[in-house]
């Protein structure tokens, strides 16, 4: 299977092989990061993200076909991101993979993006369903309960800024670059994560939603306060901030797995953490502790497969290709894509 990826600021294509027992092989996994091309806005521009998907696409899906040795031809499926994500870059790679679709009389598998994010899990770790999924990433926060390929219920999303986008808004408003994430965790542990207590928006609430935008306004207010800021203050406001959000997503870990024990007596808890964001380690060690602490299995993708590749579309594509599904070529190209729409559930007769 040929995954293809352009939802956002990455250029990826991968060949991935299931076999007929459901086990898995990344024969090749090709990413080109663009953040050279974005470093001087301080975030993405999806006009310029599109313009270099559009460049390069081409050589990534050749090289990914290099490196796993095989030809387009002996492929025998091409999956691409759908949405959702930035729509220009959708359209580049669901465009070219519809192209290759009708030149090589391959079929054509139209991937959500979250999907693809909830079902790496199986592709790294051959996790059984049902398993609860936390999706942290630039464009999504959010709970969903994974039963089967195609069948999923969304327990709880963010009501405001995902939390990938909060690291990045607060790593702008202290000048530490792009991308926010990374920065923000790197200053973070220089400094004192009690020195300013940001508050823990919702968390007394028992709905298994986020909030991040009035944490992110009490960073920019505490700033304000300070200005200007010394080096210190700046490592002291990243671990503050980054010890609520800790907070935050391990209470409504804790919560959501104990709402899958109660529908699920009789099955194994297994937390699935996917996204960008599960690249950081005091959100990471603040999950470890929740599942040790209520018996949960915690499972991690390597981070490589946590941020957008096209390893985690492909694989999602051979997934849905090994249940008999495939898309016709006016499948159309969208911003956004819940998972738990009905159009994502696979008929019996869907081949």
């Amino acid at each position: 299977m040929l995954g293809i990826e352009t939802s956002c600021d990455e250029t990826a294509a991968a060949i991935v092989v299931r076999d007929q027992f459901g086990g898995a092989n990344i024969s090749s996994n090709v990413v080109r990061s663009q953040l050279d091309e974005h470093a001087a806005f301080g975030g993405v521009v999806p006009e310029l993200a599109a313009r270099a998907h559009v460049t390069y696409l081409d050589h990534i899906i050749a090289q990914a076909c290099r490196e796993a040795g095989v030809r387009l031809d002996e492929v025998d499926a091409i999956a691409a991101t759908a949405g959702p994500g930035l729509i220009g870059g959708v359209l580049v790679g669901l465009t070219t993979a519809k192209a290759l679709a009708a030149a090589l009389g391959k079929p054509l598998i139209a991937v959500n993006h979250l999907e693809a994010h909830a079902l790496t899990a199986r592709l790294t770790n051959g996790i059984e369903f049902p398993y609860l999924m936390l999706l942290v990433s630039g464009g999504h926060s959010q709970f969903v309960l994974v039963r089967g390929v195609g069948d999923y219920e969304r327990w709880g999303t963010t009501i405001d800024d995902a939390l990938g986008e909060a690291f990045d808004k607060v790593a702008k408003l202290l000048s530490l670059g792009h991308p926010g994430g990374p920065a923000v965790e790197a200053m973070a542990r220089q400094g004192d994560p009690k020195r300013f207590k940001f508050p823990r928006p919702l968390l007394r609430e028992a709905r298994l939603d986020f909030s991040f935008s009035g944490l992110k306004t009490a960073v920019r207010l505490q700033a304000e306060a300070l200005a200007p800021l010394s080096e210190t203050d700046v490592a002291d406001i990243a671990a503050s901030f980054q010890a609520s959000v800790a907070e935050i997503v391990a209470v409504r870990s804790r919560q959501a797995l104990e709402r899958f024990a109660r529908d699920f007596p009789d099955q194994t808890m297994q937390l699935v953490v996917a996204g960008g964001v599960a690249a950081n380690q005091a959100i990471a060690g603040a999950l470890r502790q929740v599942c040790d602490e209520v018996g949960a299995m915690l499972v991690v993708p390597p981070i490589a497969l946590c941020t957008d590749n096209g390893a985690m579309v492909a694989w999602a594509g051979a997934e849905r290709f090994a249940l008999g599904v495939h898309d016709g070529l006016d499948f159309t190209a969208r911003p956004r894509w819940p998972l738990d729409l009905p159009d994502m559930r696979i008929e019996p007769d869907a081949a």
